[in-house]
């Protein structure tokens, strides 16, 4: 972990455009709570709606791997699927909780489809221009599947267990965040610190990943974490 403190890594990592683009990305709630008026239940639902973003691209990632090897077929015929329904009861359920833990009026949904509409409207109705927050986390991710994917040929280095993997951790760490940061919110009794506490761990979290991703770039880390830095 200490190589993530390395100056050198760090400076690396930001002489890419991409890495400043993440971070503006990141840094855009800001913007919400500022001028919108966006407190903590927005933000922890714009960071759910994330999620459900990096499994849609996970999943266009796991179907690329077949353009690098048309045996990879039958397995993604499989692996698709599962985990579409998998990740998404994951996810699910970590709405659920998130949606309690707002206090929201969802907690009645039942797994399928139609719940998991019924979060996603929740979460989009959760604060003025959600949309626009969500398009530009969409574009992000699309610009990486691009260029680190499909350009650069990531779809040949990579595999479709490592590719189904990657955002499960991604998730336990983001609601990890989510935890602290909500029982800093309540120990300082400062609602408006809580979220810039929130929002500051998110940013921490992604230049994490952004380093993890430069590292993968040299050919200094595992597959794994490579593949979770790219969903990132």
């Amino acid at each position: 972990m200490s190589r993530f403190f390395d100056p050198d890594l760090f400076a690396r990592t930001y002489r890419d455009p991409m890495a400043w683009l993440t971070l503006l990305v990141d840094l855009l709630p800001l913007i919400a709570v500022v001028f919108f008026g966006w407190k903590a239940v927005p933000l922890v639902a714009l960071y759910w709606l994330e999620n459900l973003v990096i499994g849609a691209f996970t999943i266009l990632r796991m179907i690329g791997t077949v353009a690098a090897n048309i045996l990879n077929l039958a397995a993604a015929a499989f692996m698709v699927p599962f985990f579409t329904v998998h990740y998404g009861m994951f996810c699910f359920g970590h709405g659920i909780f998130l949606s309690a833990f707002a206090g929201g009026k969802v907690g009645d949904a039942a797994p399928g489809i139609d719940g998991m509409r019924t979060l996603v409207d929740w979460a989009l109705g959760t604060g003025p221009y959600m949309l626009w927050f969500v398009a530009a986390i969409i574009a992000v991710n699309a610009v990486f599947y691009l260029v680190d994917y499909v350009i650069r040929g990531g779809y040949r280095e990579t595999q479709l267990p490592t590719e189904m993997f990657a955002p499960y951790g991604r998730i336990v760490t983001l609601h990890v965040a989510i935890i602290l940061g909500a029982g800093l919110m309540m120990a300082f009794g400062q609602p408006l610190l809580g979220v810039l506490i929130l929002i500051m761990l998110r940013v921490a979290f992604g230049m994490a990943l952004n380093m993890m991703r430069r590292r993968r770039m040299d050919g200094d880390t595992g597959p794994l974490a490579g593949a979770m830095a790219e969903a990132g």
